[in-house]
């Protein structure tokens, strides 16, 4: 079954589902009390008037979202490189994003190396010193009373 006869059984199935749907709630609405079917007709009316209204909408004025011939929507009124374009560019975003985050990382780390090599040469006691294995043990060890 081809995919055009498959729509007009569906579309044949749920015509006749609808009239059945419609003769019940037709035979069922003469048992209703007035105010009840006073409310149903101002309801059917409003409904009528939206959909009037939804009709009447310029072409270009209608929503942008559609739907292909595979079922999946798709923005109406876009060029496909648009559409292309559109989807890579969160994911372009967050690379940079990660590059920015990567090199503020970076630089964050060479300033307190270097912050770190400018408190040592300001210091009074030679770089030598540090490497000295007594000079470590005399930093570890508690100070005199």
């Amino acid at each position: 079954m081809n995919h055009m006869s498959r729509y007009a059984a569906d579309h044949a199935l749920e015509a006749r589902l609808a009239g059945r749907i419609a003769g019940a709630l037709s035979a069922c609405s003469e048992q209703l009390p007035h105010d009840v079917v006073e409310r149903l007709r101002f309801g059917r009316e409003q409904a009528l008037l939206l959909a009037r209204q939804a009709r009447a909408i310029a072409p270009g004025d209608a929503s942008v979202v559609g739907t292909s011939a595979q079922g999946t929507a798709v923005l109406a009124g876009f060029m496909p490189w648009v559409q292309r374009a559109a989807s890579v560019f969160p994911l372009l975003l967050l690379v940079f994003g990660l590059l920015m985050i990567d090199r503020w990382s970076m630089r964050e780390q060479v300033l307190a190396a270097a912050e770190i090599d400018a408190q040592l040469l300001a210091d009074d006691l030679p770089p030598a010193a540090y490497g000295d294995p007594g000079f470590a043990e005399f930093v570890r060890s508690d100070p005199l009373p």
